[in-house]
């Protein structure tokens, strides 16, 4: 059978082709790769301004947006040293808490390494709290998944209000309101669980320092 087609038909639809997918590829590139990234970002600095700038807060606990004016993000956790301060839980995460190497410790549960590691901590936070080992909650002795984890358990925070009201010569009742006031609930009432963010915790204990 003769072939009819004119010669050079093959090359012209493969040019057609190509030059109608190049221009699908830069229009999808212009409205995804530009136009939307700029409409969501305008979107978010219009009507969530803080939440989108990092969540920071100031040494007064006021929130800001600026870096420069910020010790820390509610969001992300950061360790505090001192029997005054509430501790974070463990952190797996570089030397802890480093926002450059955010991980677990990757071991599993039967880990001879991380059961070691388990016990001893149980037995630096019993006797630091001044409480028997079997009282220390988990989220006191293991590391989040991203070693980055902001909050801790309300259990936990109220572990320490011992201490923290002791060092710092303020009624423990007191201490133990703040926790209260700022232990929050799960998310929709049924996602999580309750929690307690450890930098807005340790920001309020200035309130009663005043």
């Amino acid at each position: 059978m003769t072939d009819r087609r004119t010669p050079g038909a093959d090359t012209l639809s493969f040019a057609r082709h190509s030059w109608a997918g190049l221009r699908v590829l830069l229009v999808l590139t212009v409205l995804l790769g530009v136009v939307y990234p700029l409409a969501v970002t305008g979107v978010a600095q219009l009507t969530m301004r803080w939440q989108a700038n990092g969540s920071l807060v100031s040494s007064s606990g006021e929130r800001v947006t600026s870096a420069d004016e910020a010790i820390g993000s509610v969001l992300i956790g950061q360790q505090f040293d001192g029997p005054q301060w509430f501790h974070p839980r463990p952190s797996a995460a570089g030397d802890g808490y480093d926002t450059l190497a955010s991980a677990g410790s990757n071991l599993g549960p039967l880990n001879a390494d991380l059961l070691a590691t388990v016990t001893q901590r149980r037995a630096d936070v019993a006797a630091a709290e001044g409480v028997d080992p079997s009282a220390v909650p988990v989220d006191a002795v293991t590391a989040s998944g991203s070693g980055l984890d902001p909050d801790i358990s309300p259990a936990y925070a109220q572990l320490q209000v011992a201490r923290v009201a002791r060092e710092r010569g303020v009624p423990a009742l007191d201490v133990a309101a703040l926790v209260e006031n700022l232990t929050l609930g799960r998310d929709l009432g049924v996602l999580g669980e309750p929690r307690v963010d450890v930098l807005r915790l340790n920001l309020a204990l200035q309130t009663l320092d005043s």
